[in-house]
């Protein structure tokens, strides 16, 4: 087994807000990764006291310690469980029911010699190669669904879209969202390489395009999860006419975890 991790923030001189790790049991058989992307709320109050990155921290942590500790438990239910444990951590002091409390896109995986799962909530990516080399991409495609008219005001995505049916939805203090989670399982001898990638990372592709996913899967195999995020910075750098981000942030949080099983 070979595995690579980066996580890079957009801005060197503020906290990262994305959270990747990748767990081994002692026993040596399987594994899993965690790839959370932290929302970054507009100016203003969130009910928190709390950040983004203190919030990723928190809830990848527990995801890391239960995709491992409790192999038997689907990813889902792990899910819904680090976000109770996560909750439970700061209630008593923030207003969990703010829709601007802090909260995160996830992908989580996990491997064993019998079968692959994989959880993905929000527009964080995770890619699946076959023994063969086809590659599947897994998405919860939700919010780039919706018509981009909808969410020209952040108070109309709070009010009738974020983490709302018909919306999209987060991993934020409310462990029901779990189940609106694209879930499912596969078997081992199908796949032989996964990534999960933030938005940050798959600029590459949905912002810059500089190929479609079979590329940027065979750019990181070839030069490094390292590599794609460096080049990633560099179209950032040169899109100076904003041909490409349009309105979006010039660098984002970016974070690569690569496995090969």
């Amino acid at each position: 087994m070979r595995t690579e991790l980066v996580s890079e923030p957009g801005d060197p001189t503020r906290p990262n807000e994305d959270f990747a790790s990748v767990g081994l049991p002692a026993s040596g058989r399987g594994g899993a990764l965690v790839v959370l992307d932290g929302v970054t709320p507009p100016q203003g109050p969130t009910g928190c006291l709390h950040s983004v990155p203190w919030f990723v921290s928190r809830l990848g942590g527990a995801l890391t310690e239960l995709t491992v500790s409790l192999p038997d438990v689907p990813l889902s239910e792990a899910l819904s469980l680090a976000l109770a444990r996560t909750a439970e951590s700061h209630a008593h002091t923030c207003d969990l029911s703010h829709p601007r409390t802090p909260q995160a896109t996830v992908v989580l995986a996990r491997w064993s010699a019998e079968a692959v799962e994989y959880l993905v909530l929000s527009d964080s990516v995770l890619l699946v190669e076959a023994p063969g080399g086809a590659l599947t991409v897994l998405e919860d495609d939700r919010l780039s669904r919706l018509p981009r008219e909808s969410l020209t005001t952040d108070a109309y995505i709070d009010a009738h879209l974020r983490n709302k049916e018909g919306g999209f939805f987060t991993a934020a203090a409310d462990p029901s969202v779990a189940g609106r989670a694209v879930t499912g399982v596969l078997p081992r001898s199908s796949v032989r390489t996964l990534a999960a990638l933030t938005d940050g990372a798959t600029r590459w592709v949905e912002k810059f395009r500089e190929g479609d996913w079979t590329d940027l899967f065979t750019f990181v195999r070839k030069e490094g999860a390292g590599a794609l995020v460096a080049r990633v910075r560099e179209l950032e750098v040169a899109d100076a006419e904003r041909a490409f981000l349009g309105r979006s942030k010039q660098h984002d949080d970016a974070s690569v975890v690569y496995a090969e099983l």
